[in-house]
């Protein structure tokens, strides 16, 4: 299985692609940034993002993406262009068939480390060890992003296989 991961953000937004199954050893297929110049006109920003997402899709065809839920504990207005692109990336995902769901940071770190509280560099070793690279991939949200990816894989199929036996035992159940 190939997941997506996509950290949104409005100057960078991180993205990071894995491969592998829940049992075996995960891959790290590739990790960078869409970087948009803060000086442009916001439109044109997001029109960037949306382009360098849809060729990242395309490019290396997920069979699922993963994107980071947005929120706002106190600066809302912070959050919107965040919010936008984490938008674009689901759009993106939806025009293609692809299915799409979103973690929460917490989720993430708590996947990834086993806390919810790590802080980036702990989130980033993690990266390293569990996909055996060199060093973690740069800048920090192409980490983030290949850490969402990997989150997803684990959590995310995990919640799927038990929607599943859900659904299959309601059925049963159903003259």
């Amino acid at each position: 299985m190939r997941v997506l991961g996509v950290d949104p953000g409005l100057t960078r937004c991180g993205v990071g692609l894995i491969e592998g199954q829940l049992g075996t050893p995960l891959r790290l297929i590739a990790a960078g940034v869409i970087k948009t110049p803060a000086d442009a006109e916001h439109s044109k920003r997001l029109l960037s993002i949306d382009e360098g997402l849809a060729e990242w899709i395309d490019t290396h065809r997920p069979d699922v993406i993963a994107v980071e839920r947005v929120f706002a504990d106190q600066n809302v207005l912070s959050v919107v262009g965040t919010a936008q692109a984490a938008g674009l990336a689901m759009v993106n995902a939806a025009r293609r068939g692809i299915p799409v769901h979103t973690h929460t940071p917490t989720e993430v770190k708590a996947a990834i480390t086993g806390s919810g509280r790590a802080d980036k560099a702990q989130v980033s070793h993690m990266v390293v060890r569990i996909l055996k690279l060199a060093t973690a991939p740069k800048p920090a949200d192409a980490a983030d992003a290949v850490a969402l990816a990997i989150c997803h894989l684990w959590r995310g199929g995990a919640n799927d296989r038990i929607a599943e036996a859900l659904a299959k035992q309601q059925a049963r159940r159903t003259p």
